[in-house]
């Protein structure tokens, strides 16, 4: 009569193994159930560490059973019984031949602690994975109330996920992931962005005693190389205590070479020409945009990093740590630009427009926004 397989059997001898990981973690398992004992030489590792729940549910099992007498293990198969029994209450789909899979598999049970080695790496590549998605996620959770305080939370997060790693794989030298890091995306509020630059510049243009008070703005917080290049023209004419108005920022842009990219010298005046609101509003707006393009930046670094499985976990923690210092460099800055500010004070919905405002009209209304 033939052998009709138990349920889900099939399922897991089949499933091509995702990853080198599957490998090692069936070595160890296979370890332990030969040699349950050298479960005491297995450290950094839980049932979680696992990459599959089969895995993690057999492991969750070995570890919470008293380990058998060895000249009994090697007699029968009552503790062996007693794992499979214990592992079915959380992956169903285990079954005796899986078992014997795993024992067969195991080139030596002495390697044990070799491969629980490799299983936590593999682990702690999946953490940071995982951590730097969800800062990414937030990122662009446009429903958030407070988007900088709940990214600069998930920020943490992920910086602590880092330390933990780096305390369990200290980094040997600062090698950096061999992995690219992604070129950076286009904020989905672009246009809102060149609209209120544009509002930032003007203003700052009509009220040139007020860029004093927001030094913290920096000209990379600008999303156009034009506006980068004409706040910067701003801060110099300011810091001289030059004459500052729209002739003399388009002069300044001329020395810097600003206008090299075709930019019209007449597009430039009436650009600068139509202030509105406080300078401080536009650039703690350019600044949070800012801030939120650094996480979303950091984020997608450090997952191309950790979606890479060739970088190490040293690589990872030199990686990563490099990337979140870019986050910290402008949280600072945001805790200058806000210190006297509530620390939960509403912010104006964005909204999505076709193209800049093209009318006086159109900015008294954003400015009324900044003024509330």
């Amino acid at each position: 009569m033939p052998h009709a397989p138990e349920p889900d059997e099939d399922d897991l001898d089949a499933i091509p193994p995702p990853q080198p990981v599957f490998h090692v973690e069936q070595a160890l398992l296979g370890a332990l159930l030969l040699d349950p004992h050298r479960l005491g030489d297995v450290t950094g590792i839980a049932a979680d560490s696992f990459s599959t729940a089969a895995h993690a549910a057999l492991f969750a099992a070995i570890s919470t059973l008293p380990p058998p007498d060895p000249a009994e293990h090697a007699k029968n198969t009552k503790w062996l019984d007693r794992v499979l029994a214990t592992g079915r209450g959380q992956a169903r789909g285990l079954t005796t031949s899986y078992l014997h899979t795993l024992v067969q598999v195991c080139p030596w049970p002495r390697h044990a602690p070799a491969y629980a080695r490799m299983v936590e790496a593999e682990h702690a590549r999946r953490r940071l994975l995982t951590a730097a998605e969800r800062l990414v996620q937030t990122v662009h959770d446009a429903s958030l109330p407070h988007p900088v305080q709940t990214v600069l939370a998930e920020a943490d997060v992920l910086a602590a996920v880092v330390d933990d790693i780096a305390s369990r794989f200290p980094p040997r030298a600062s090698v950096l992931p061999r992995t690219p890091a992604p070129p950076p995306a286009i904020a989905p509020d672009h246009t809102e962005a060149v609209e209120e630059e544009q509002l930032l510049l003007a203003t700052a243009t009509a009220h040139p005693a007020d860029i004093d008070s927001i030094r913290w703005l920096l000209p990379d917080d600008l999303t156009l190389p034009l506006h980068a290049g004409l706040w910067q023209c701003l801060t110099t004419l300011a810091r001289r205590r030059e004459p500052v108005d729209p002739v003399t920022v388009l002069w300044e842009a001329q020395q810097r070479g600003l206008l090299d990219d075709g930019s019209e010298p007449g597009e430039v005046l009436r650009l600068l020409a139509e202030p509105a609101g406080s300078v401080e509003h536009w650039g703690e707006r350019a600044l949070q945009r800012s801030l939120l393009a650094t996480a979303d930046h950091t984020g997608q670094h450090i997952e191309a990093y950790a979606s890479d499985p060739a970088n190490t976990p040293f690589q990872l923690v030199v990686g990563a740590r490099r990337s979140l210092a870019d986050i910290g460099a402008v949280r600072t800055r945001w805790q200058h630009a806000t210190g006297t500010v509530p620390p939960q004070r509403q912010r104006p919905a964005t909204t999505t427009r076709a193209g800049p405002p093209t009318t006086t009209a159109a900015h008294t209304a954003r400015a009324a926004r900044a003024t509330r």
